[in-house]
């Protein structure tokens, strides 16, 4: 546990006991966090009494005895703390499942290439971590590589994890199609968007315009068989959903309506903060969108979080789905960054 990050958060939990957030705080939401406040101190005061029979214990049995009661409430107290950051950096009106975009930047092939690459990464730490993982719509050029894929990701705290990948990412590597051995520089952007709930979109039968047609590209055997490909638009505000990765029309209407209402969802708390002032606590996925958040340099075999200001040098690992650590650091960095507000 970052002991650091740990004591700005009992420091928060103080200053909130003191009513120093009243009108920034749900009373739901901090008479939680004032319960795990009061958890977290009694397990801190347990474990501080077994501390102290570890001093005056006669035997190496009983130290021993007393040294894993100790590492329990360590445990326990992870825990607790973990709940808090939750709560901390919390969105309102988002459930946990998201949609992600990927679409290359600047590079030509190249970028396309890192483009498969990023989703590559995504589908397989999906995998690790137990998710599911659903094609949108996906768009390749003449050589194979992506101009665009949607999918959807589903699975507990995927929207937690998740959401601060949200950004331009930078690859510097050798090209495959690069015969004097030159290190060229590619981008990718990456959009997440959380699940919308119903209640706060208020979406209106009438307002949208739903069309079918046939599905193109790869997909199976039922492409350009049937109008199974579906897009949807919203009225008002012209915002447009469109899925043909689905087995069936049925599944992608149900996909493009996800990423319909995710996207309302954005556009409302996008224009909610140009009147307001205010950044959301996904910040590092939306105010730092058009920033370059990340960089995979494959000749040093090293990736920088620039966000976070930390290099791993393992990108040959990370890059096959171990995002686990880079995921938990961004974690503390968002609520490092909730609590500086």
């Amino acid at each position: 546990m970052n002991k650091e990050l740990v004591e700005k958060i009992i420091e928060y939990l103080k200053r909130l006991e003191e009513n120093e957030f009243s009108q920034k705080i749900t009373s739901k939401k901090k008479n939680l966090l004032l319960a795990k406040k009061k958890e977290y101190e009694k397990l801190a005061s347990i474990q501080k009494d077994y501390q102290d029979l570890i001093q005056e214990a006669d035997n190496k049995e009983e130290q021993s005895l007393f040294q894993a009661e100790i590492t329990n409430l360590e445990k326990q107290k992870e825990q607790v703390i973990n709940t808090v950051k939750e709560e901390i950096i919390a969105e309102e009106g988002t459930e946990q499942d998201i949609v992600m975009e990927i679409r290359p930047g600047t590079g030509g092939t190249e970028a396309g290439l890192f483009a498969r690459d990023l989703f590559a990464m995504y589908n397989n730490f999906v995998e690790k971590k137990g998710w599911k993982l659903e094609m949108v719509e996906s768009k390749v050029d003449c050589e194979g590589n992506f101009t665009l894929v949607t999918f959807l990701v589903r699975g507990e705290e995927v929207f937690k994890y998740l959401k601060n990948e949200a950004g331009v990412h930078r690859v510097q590597r050798v090209p495959r199609t690069e015969s004097r051995g030159r290190i060229h520089t590619s981008t990718a952007s990456v959009v997440v968007l959380p699940e919308a709930q119903d209640i706060a979109l208020n979406i209106l039968p009438q307002d949208l315009r739903i069309e079918t047609c046939r599905s193109s590209g790869a997909g199976g055997q039922h492409v350009n068989t049937t109008d199974s490909a579906v897009r949807i638009t919203h009225k008002p505000t012209g915002i447009v959903a469109s899925s043909q990765d689905g087995r069936s029309q049925h599944d992608n209407k149900a996909r493009a309506l996800f990423t319909l209402k995710s996207r309302l969802l954005e556009k409302l708390q996008s224009d909610k903060e140009k009147k307001t002032g205010n950044l959301r606590s996904s910040m590092i996925g939306t105010a730092e969108r058009s920033e370059k958040i990340r960089t995979y340099n494959y000749p040093q075999n090293r990736i920088t979080d620039h966000r976070l200001g930390i290099s791993w040098k393992k990108l040959n690992i990370i890059v096959k789905g171990d995002l686990e650590e880079v995921c938990q650091k961004l974690i503390d960095y968002e609520v490092e960054k909730k609590l500086a507000q």
